[in-house]
């Protein structure tokens, strides 16, 4: 790698390996790779780890464990349910990981035309092969260019009116639970996925002019310093959120109302607008 996780070509290098996995998160991989194909059989046609785990920096009863399954046909309601089963039974019974994840998709979705510069980029660069086919082998590689950025992230104003409505529900919420505490916890997965979110946008917005791609949310928050100072302190607060995340509603509504639509507008002006999706953002 030459550096700012880009070959000599200048291409974004694949992320992570099954070598990179720390020695506590093993047993934990084994058994998903196991249920996986236990659960999905043939319907599968390749499954793939993401995220810290396989970049080796998944912390002990703090990370999460990230899956990509593509299927032979588009899923249906009962792959989903079948995921979401498997997913609560690997929560439950591996203390290491806090929480599974799983994206479910068609191989044919993440080959299409619409997806190249999205999906397909994912997979291509972002995901390390644990079953299957790699469908890496039938995409091109990935320059970190303005084409990239609009197709992976340029979507923030379509998003805002959805997480607004979300906040909006968890506020309603609040009424219903009892201690500060509780309504803290409940919050907390939301402020670290908006927290995620927005400082991966605001990375992406200067990553050609940065040249070079990483995962680690620290640095992405100050790659998009160097070229917006004044809202460089914000964008590294949210980049610890993303980590440690606090259960603050003031922080969500700051998202939506602030930074949220700031980020969405400088985006579409510089990169343009994520081409449309048949089932949404």
């Amino acid at each position: 790698m030459s550096g700012r996780g880009l070959d000599p070509q200048g291409y974004i290098e694949r992320e992570g390996s099954l070598g990179r996995i720390p020695h506590a998160f093993r047993p934990v991989v084994a058994a998903a790779r196991d249920r996986v194909l236990d659960v999905f059989g043939a319907r599968l046609t390749s499954a793939y780890l993401y995220g810290s785990i396989p970049r080796g920096t998944a912390r002990v009863g703090r990370s999460d464990l990230d899956l990509l399954l593509a299927l032979r046909e588009e899923p249906t309601e009962a792959d989903r349910a079948d995921a979401r089963a498997l997913e609560e039974a690997l929560d439950k019974e591996f203390a290491q990981i806090d929480g599974v994840g799983t994206l479910l998709l068609s191989r044919a979705r993440v080959l299409s035309d619409l997806e190249t510069y999205d999906l397909g980029w994912f997979v291509a660069c972002l995901c390390t092969p644990l079953l299957g086919e790699d469908l890496a082998e039938y995409l091109p590689r990935y320059r970190p260019d303005s084409l990239l950025a609009r197709e992976t992230n340029g979507e923030l104003a379509l998003l805002l009116p959805r997480w607004r409505e979300r906040i909006d529900a968890a506020a309603d919420a609040d009424t219903d639970m009892g201690t500060d505490t509780d309504i803290a916890e409940a919050l907390r997965p939301l402020v670290r996925y908006m927290s995620r979110h927005l400082v991966r946008t605001g990375f992406t917005l200067v990553m050609p002019r940065w040249n070079g791609w990483t995962s680690d949310l620290r640095e992405m928050a100050e790659a998009f310093g160097g070229y917006y100072p004044r809202r460089a302190a914000e964008m590294r607060q949210a980049a610890v959120r993303g980590y440690e995340p606090s259960g603050e509603l003031a922080v969500l509504r700051s998202y939506v109302d602030d930074l949220g639509p700031w980020l969405a507008e400088e985006y579409a002006r510089v990169h343009g607008v994520k081409a449309p999706r048949p089932d949404g953002p």
